[in-house]
């Protein structure tokens, strides 16, 4: 007999019922009970097979919180610390400009580039095939800081990657077996493991679908191996397992919740949202704590309300789906609290696009069925209204927030570390600057952009270290120094900001790039002998 909450939620996915279409799973653990486990939609379109209450899904970065849990074990043993030297345990790495820590590491301030970023760069695309010595690669030739370690806050891939590593370095076992012997096989999670190819056949495994932009889907393509920063695969009720730990300890297990959940301060005193491997918000008066998963085709949602003893799994193979926004609708719906009402009337006036030259800071306001989006570093996002005139994106580990309009006519934006800024809103394209074509060089990541004048303006030619045919961006003006560098890319567009420095013959010499994960990477011109 199914239950409100049941009916309920069946009532949210009813355009799923019948359907050809990807979907999701979903989960509802409260007070130690689970009140919901079931699927919606199809975990395979060829094969028409249905997502199931125990259907696998790869989580993304919800591995995330179990690298570092393994990690956090590792130092209870003595075998580590969080104030170690990142290059003391992986001494591959470049020399950097500052020290980088553990810790920094698993709090997402250790101001290193994204992985995933520094290959984009260079033109390589997720669907394109690049192994765990690739990466390595990568981020060992990169010796440039986005900022001081500890200094902010800011999402990195590269973390989490060097921490897996550094947990099996140190272990002398993988992270999988690690992860096996002290959480997974402990608590029945029997459906999680750690897989590292992109192309090994899983049973049970959801096949991952992107919207193919004619109504209708095609299967997400993944290249790139995986580790400590997204490497597993799960289902809905082995997260309520590990969320049931987590809010209440299963004697014989490692109760690192609280370690999990401990915020530190950056550097000046002020709050991050990420702790170490878990994210601090709110969901109405409830304090929450959980972590997003985002790969091509595969969107996870790990939800925690500690003092509602309430937690909410949702996953998919849809790519279009949003479950940090589900996850949320569902809490609400176990809470009895009221969903949030759009606002359009207070969207309208902050329609447009937006730009802060100085800081680097560029996005597109617009309504979509009466719901303010964002567009930022070719990513969409939802934007809730909040009280005083804010607004908050629906998407986790991310800051940006909408302060609301000035006298001027400005839009504050809120950027996290205690830091905000006015942008203005842009009615105008400027010309691109003379002399801009020609090559540029980035030693950090290998990488040659030309610049070559095109019929529609000026066009980037791309080539890395992995990738040797060239792929074409294009350039777009906003002032005489800076412009946005555009591409289509894979999944998700490439939109980067460029900044041009100018030389003693005032001409271009170098170009400083703004990425969402990177900021001021050098590229130089490159002038023939």
């Amino acid at each position: 007999m199914k239950t409100d909450l049941h009916s309920k939620v069946d009532a949210l996915f009813a355009d799923l019922a019948g359907r050809a279409v990807p979907g999701l799973a979903v989960g509802v653990l409260r007070e130690g009970e689970v009140l919901l486990n079931q699927g919606y939609g199809l975990a395979s379109l060829s094969q028409l097979t249905p997502i199931r209450a125990d259907t696998r899904f790869r989580i993304a970065s919800v591995s995330k919180q179990f690298t570092v849990a393994a990690a956090l074990l590792l130092e209870r043993r003595g075998l580590l610390s969080q104030d170690d030297d990142v290059r003391s345990h992986v001494p591959e790495l470049a020399a950097l400009p500052e020290r980088v820590t553990i810790g920094h590491l698993m709090r997402n301030t250790s101001g290193l580039p994204d992985v995933l970023e520094l290959l984009r760069l260079g033109g390589v695309n997720l669907d394109q095939r690049v192994d765990r010595a690739g990466l390595l690669a990568a981020m060992a030739r990169n010796s440039h800081l986005n900022f001081a370690p500890g200094s902010r806050f800011l999402y990195c891939n590269s973390g989490f990657a060097l921490l897996g590593l550094i947990v099996e370095r140190v272990s002398g076992q993988s992270l999988d077996a690690l992860l096996q012997a002290e959480f997974f096989g402990p608590l029945g999670m029997g459906s999680t493991a750690m897989l590292v190819e992109s192309d090994v056949p899983l049973p049970g495994l959801a096949s991952p679908y992107l919207p193919d932009g004619q109504g209708g889907w095609r299967r997400a393509q993944h290249g790139f191996e995986h580790g400590g920063e997204g490497g597993l695969v799960s289902s809905v009720p082995d997260l309520l397992l590990w969320a049931a730990h987590l809010l209440q300890p299963t004697p014989g297990v490692a109760d690192l919740a609280e370690a999990l959940g401990a915020r530190v301060p950056l550097n000046q005193g002020a709050d991050s949202p990420y702790a170490h491997g878990l994210e601090h918000s709110r969901l109405d008066e409830f304090a929450a704590l959980g972590h997003g998963g985002l790969w091509p085709g595969y969107r996870t949602e790990f939800l925690l309300l500690p003092e509602a003893n309430l937690a909410v799994v949702v996953i998919s193979n849809d790519g279009a789906l949003n479950p940090y926004k589900i996850a949320r609708d569902i809490a609400r719906l176990v809470l009895g609290r009221p969903a949030p009402v759009p606002r359009p009337d207070a969207a309208a006036a902050l329609l447009g696009t937006w730009l802060n030259a100085e800081q680097g800071q560029l996005f597109e306001l617009s309504l979509q069925g009466g719901r303010l989006m964002a567009q930022q570093w070719g990513a969409s996002f939802e934007l809730q209204p909040e009280a005083e005139g804010r607004w908050l994106p629906l998407r986790g580990a991310y800051e940006f927030e909408l302060l609301g309009l000035q006298q001027d006519g400005g839009l504050r934006l809120g950027m996290g570390a205690g830091r905000s800024v006015d942008c203005r809103r842009v009615t105008s394209r400027v010309a691109l600057p003379a002399g801009l074509a020609g090559d540029y060089w980035c030693e950090d990541i290998a990488t040659r952009w030309r610049i070559e004048a095109h019929e529609q303006g000026l066009r980037v030619w791309v080539e890395g270290p992995l990738l040797k045919a060239q792929q074409a961006w294009t350039l777009h003006g906003l002032d005489d120094r800076l412009f946005e560098l555009r591409g289509a890319g894979y999944w998700a567009p490439t939109h980067l900001l460029l900044r041009a420095e100018y030389g003693h013959d005032h001409a271009v010499s170098d170009l400083i790039v703004d990425s969402a994960r990177i900021k001021g990477l050098r590229f130089k011109r490159h002038t023939a002998l």
